[in-house]
Formats: structure tokens, C-alpha cells, sequence
């Protein structure tokens, strides 16, 4: 099998660390233009920190950086795919059925990339994978 076959193993123990990494990364820049209004195009007031909108950007500078070191994956995980559910439908579907016209495709593939993270975990590269090998020998 070679180094870059997709079904290496190699890769598959991997990549769900990558998608998580890359999709915490992008996450975590959610939370901080809710917050402090970068990244944008244009200037931004940041969100009332006692609203919706400051909820999900507290859920977002929290939840973004312990997915992107695979800290308690799976418990956020599973609350950021929430989030994310909960963003779809009370601020996207009212708009329009389709995703695609609602303006909610990001929104629907981060609940779901969240809930593959919550069933798989982080991955070989996560401070959880560490956590958990570090556990098994010093049992041992």
C-alpha cells in the first residue's frame, strides 16, 4: 500500500484530525467576528455579549480552540453540532427550504462535521488521543 493511497492507514487514523483541525480553525473566526469583528470586509460592531448571537460566540471562542487541540472532543463536539442545528433553523431555514439559498450551507456542514466528530473523536492527532495512550501505559 502506498504513502498515498486514501486507504492507507496512515491517513485514515489522521485525516479525522485534519477535518477537525481545519474546521475548528475556521469555526473559531465565527466566535471572533461575533466578538471583536474580524475577520470582515467591512467595519462591524461586535454582538451584545447578554444576546443569542453572544451566546453562540462565547460557544464558539470556547468550543473552536478545544476542537482545534482535540480537548474533550466528543462533549463539544456534540454541543457545537447543537449550535450549529439550532443557527440552521432559527436564522437559515425561515428564509427559504434550500441551503443553498438560505445562506446556510456552512451552518449545515459544520452540525454535521461536529456530529462525526462526536461519534468518530478527534483523532490520532488530539490531546484526547494523548490523554487516552498516556492512560494505557502508565497502567500497564
Amino acid at each position: 500500500m502506498s504513502f498515498l493511497s486514501p486507504s492507507s492507514a496512515l491517513w485514515s487514523s489522521r485525516l479525522p484530525s485534519v477535518l477537525r483541525i481545519v474546521a475548528a480553525f475556521l469555526f473559531i473566526t465565527h466566535g471572533t467576528q461575533k466578538y471583536f469583528g474580524v475577520p470582515t470586509d467591512r467595519p462591524r460592531q461586535p454582538v451584545p455579549v447578554m444576546s443569542l448571537a453572544g451566546l453562540a460566540g462565547a460557544i464558539e471562542l470556547t468550543g473552536g480552540p478545544l476542537m482545534l487541540v482535540g480537548l474533550f472532543v466528543q462533549p463539544v463536539a456534540f454541543i457545537l453540532s447543537g449550535e450549529m442545528a439550532v443557527a440552521y433553523f432559527r436564522g437559515h431555514a425561515p428564509r427559504n427550504f434550500w441551503p443553498q439559498l438560505n445562506g446556510g450551507e456552512h451552518t449545515v456542514l459544520f452540525c454535521f462535521i461536529f456530529l462525526y466528530m462526536w461519534a468518530a473523536g478527534g483523532g490520532a492527532w488530539s490531546l484526547d488521543a494523548l490523554r487516552k495512550k498516556g492512560r494505557t501505559e502508565g497502567s500497564g
